[in-house]
Formats: C-alpha cells, structure tokens, sequence
C-alpha cells in the first residue's frame, strides 16, 4: 500500500524528502535514487499529476500544497498534465539500475514516460485495413532490402579503407623497429 513505508526517518522528515523528490522530478523528468524511496515517489507523483488534469484554481492550490517550487507547479499544469489527459495513471516508470556503490542499496530511475494514447486510437480492425496493413508492408520489404544493401555497401567500403591502411601502418612500425634495433646495435658495438 501506497505511503506506508517508514523509510528510515520521522515523519516530517519523510514527507519533506518525498515533496522534494516529486518535485525534482517534475522538474528534470528523471531523479535517480533508491528503489523503495522511488515507489514512494511515484505514488504521490501519480496523484499530483491527476489533480493537475483538472486544471482549476482549487487543484492548482492542492498541488502547491504538496510541490516545492512554484515554476514547477506551472511547468506540471502547462505542460506535463495536458500529455496525460487520456490516460488513466501509469505516469512513470521504474527501472532498476543496480546496487550502489558503499551500502548495496538497490538504485533505479524514476522518470515520466511518455504516453502512447495520444498517438495510438484504437480503432476495429476490418478486412480492409488489414489488406492496406499487408500491402503496406509489402511496399516496406523493398526498401528494407535497399537500407540492408547500403548498409552491406558501407560496411565493405570501411573494410576495404581498413585494409589498405594496415599494410602501410605495419610497414611504417616495421622500419621503426628496425632503426631502433640498428642504433642499439651501434650503441652496443661502441
């Protein structure tokens, strides 16, 4: 359950480390951190930003209750809730990047994600569409095969490039070590 986590701190102490979290993250859109302080993060987080979809004067006020800095509180009613007016939480992500260093806590990124509801209208499926669908990607096929041949192109080029320039370069360390070699031998025979 949301919030209930101790944290290892008093109460007012957590909620200001939190309010600052939520906070950095609206600002910056990532914060790294530990994993249970990010699942923390992420529930207020989550609330913060479906208050802000309403976008009235009263859900303005809750939100600075809760969030330190005014300019974010502006950046997440102008710019962040809008993205999300489709969809219904599922506002950040999580993801796991190791231990830390010193106490082996385990550390994860957490950031916004952004959404797909605005791009993506689901619609039926009909016969029509997924004849379109099929010959679309039968249009694809041909120049996926032309982007494979350039690429092959290229790829042969370098190589050719490469294998012009080692004989050279081997050729160049060779005679180095050779007139190393001969004035060690003068060295020597002096």
């Amino acid at each position: 359950m949301p919030g209930t986590r101790k944290l290892g701190r008093p109460t007012d102490h957590r909620r200001a480390m939190l309010r600052g979290l939520v906070t950095y993250l609206f600002e910056n859109g990532k914060v790294e951190t530990t994993v249970t302080r990010a699942k923390e993060v992420r529930a207020m987080a989550e609330k913060m930003i479906t208050i802000a979809k309403t976008n009235t004067l009263h859900s303005r006020r809750q939100v600075l209750a809760y969030v330190t800095k005014e300019d974010v509180v502006k950046k997440l009613f102008d710019e962040i809730a809008p993205k999300y007016q489709d969809v219904n939480g599922g506002y950040t992500r999580i993801i796991k990047t190791g231990t830390r260093r010193g106490d082996a806590a385990e550390m994860a990124i957490i950031e916004l994600v952004e959404p797909k509801a605005a791009e993506e209208k689901p619609v039926k499926k009909t016969a029509s569409r997924a004849a379109k669908k099929t010959a679309s990607t039968k249009k694809a096929a041909p120049k996926a095969e032309e982007k494979v041949e350039e690429v092959k192109e290229e790829a042969a080029a370098v190589v050719e490039e490469a294998a012009e320039e080692a004989p050279a370069a081997v050729e160049e360390k060779a005679e180095e070590v050779a007139e190393a070699a001969a004035e060690a031998t003068e060295e020597a025979a002096e």
